[in-house]
């Protein structure tokens, strides 16, 4: 195996007979050699290096990356590609990864979970996609990373069945949201029996509200879909925001990707009540549906823009008995609020209908309406587009989490944080210069 480095070249001969399968051509600058980070030490001594072959060419031109050899072809290959900046030289980093790599640390007893899981969760058991999402809403650190492993082998599983389906997606992911009262639930209970009758696999991820004071969460959407939960083809799972924000949970996108894995084509976040600016949703899914109740006043001036601005559909429920003409009346006013709207797609117009989960009337158009929608963002690519923006916008949600977690759990932050605080409570201290000193403190730290 050799290293170039332009000028500099490092030499190391490793026994050939360990790398009987692909290659993998790196370039590294003479820096990296001279001051080795940690992480390519480690590579270099352990067996997760050996599966790879490194060559080099002497002819490669200073300034120029290599580039990577014939990948390997086997299940869980991944690919990642760092541009490395020395001196001004342009280094390319080929690294190449299996999933071997994500559990070589788990136990014996771990990995046989992790499979279990995996293996009953692709071939449709509804016990092992239930445990799954347990797994990952998990604040354990050890089953934190437990759940990490789960999702990479789900994930290249996906991927494998999307381009099995021409590059297409797998499910059609929708998002509900509305104010509390607005029928939600209802609307699912009856939306949901229609789309598994016409043989739909349907995923509902009801997201309740938690406690500030005791923590706890009521659960309660499940109790009312009652012919629902006993569908075969439909599956509900309740799960609490635990203090997020946005009318979701932190791992919501985590269960849709594993409710995708287990096979159903349709997936429905219904949201906490939300007000007008909670559409976290909308960051996860493909369609973002509004459901507004019909009463209360002037639905204008209680959740105008923002949410509204977000929504692909507007549905205004329980339009029959004595709320229709109500519902008439919010439904004309909607639309013309939604004329005055940027467009967010260049393809689609949302649109308002009249519902009721009562009676039944306006939800199979209201289907008609949401096929129509995927249809076109499909055709038009905005679909993958807005999927790959989604990824994206919800990695930089889970780094926030989790800087805020490590922020309090640094010591000698967490050290700081009573004296700070009492002294912010006696009125001597501003709140936020002790904001500044904790983070000072924890920057200096690190």
């Amino acid at each position: 195996m050799r290293f170039s480095t332009g000028a500099a070249t490092s030499h190391i001969k490793p026994d050939a007979s360990r790398f009987p399968r692909g290659t993998c051509t790196m370039s590294i600058p003479a820096l990296l050699l001279l001051r080795p980070p940690q992480p390519l030490l480690r590579g270099l001594f352990t067996g997760s290096f050996h599966r790879h072959r490194c060559v080099s060419h002497s002819s490669t031109p200073r300034g120029r990356g290599l580039s990577c050899a014939r990948p390997l072809k086997s299940l869980g290959l991944q690919y990642t590609k760092q541009m490395l900046l020395s001196n001004s030289l342009r280094r390319e980093f080929c690294t190449q990864t299996t999933l071997k790599d994500y559990t070589e640390e788990l136990s014996d007893k771990e990995q046989r979970l992790v499979d279990r899981l995996y293996t009953g969760l692709i071939q449709g058991q509804r016990a092992c996609l239930a445990e799954s999402i347990t797994l990952i809403e998990s604040t354990h650190h050890r089953k934190k990373d437990l759940a990490q492993v789960l999702l990479q082998k789900v994930l290249v599983y996906h991927r494998e069945q999307e381009q099995l389906n021409q590059g297409k997606p797998l499910a059609f992911r929708v998002g509900l949201s509305g104010p509390p009262g607005a029928g939600k639930s209802t609307f699912i209970e009856y939306f949901g029996k229609m789309l598994t009758e016409r043989g739909h696999k349907l995923s509902v991820l009801a997201v309740d509200p938690s406690s500030f004071t005791s923590g706890g969460s009521l659960l309660g959407d499940k109790t009312r879909m009652v012919e629902l939960s006993k569908d075969l083809n439909a599956y509900i799972r309740p799960s609490p925001t635990r203090g997020t924000l946005g009318g979701v949970t932190r791992t919501t996108n985590e269960a849709i990707l594993l409710c995708e894995g287990g096979g159903y084509d349709i997936i429905l976040i219904e949201t906490v009540g939300v007000g007008q600016s909670e559409f976290a949703v909308a960051d996860m899914v493909d369609m973002f549906v509004l459901l507004l109740p019909p009463a209360g006043g002037d639905e204008l001036q209680g959740i105008k823009r923002g949410i509204v601005e977000m929504a692909d559909l507007v549905a205004v429920t329980k339009s029959d008995g004595d709320f229709v003409v109500p519902a008439r009346r919010i439904q004309a006013e909607y639309v013309s609020a939604l004329k005055l709207l940027r467009k967010r797609s260049e393809v689609w117009s949302p649109q308002v209908v009249r519902i009721s989960a009562k009676t039944g009337e306006g939800i199979a158009e209201m289907w008609d309406k949401m096929r129509d929608f995927h249809n076109v963002m499909l055709a038009s690519g905005e679909l993958t587009a807005k999927r790959r923006r989604q990824q994206k916008v919800w990695m930089w949600n889970l780094i926030q989490d989790n800087v805020l977690e490590h922020f309090r759990a640094h010591p000698t932050v967490r050290e700081q944080i009573p004296l700070l605080e009492s002294k912010v409570l006696s009125g001597a201290l501003p709140p936020g210069l002790a904001a500044d000193l904790l983070l000072k403190t924890f920057q200096k730290r690190n």
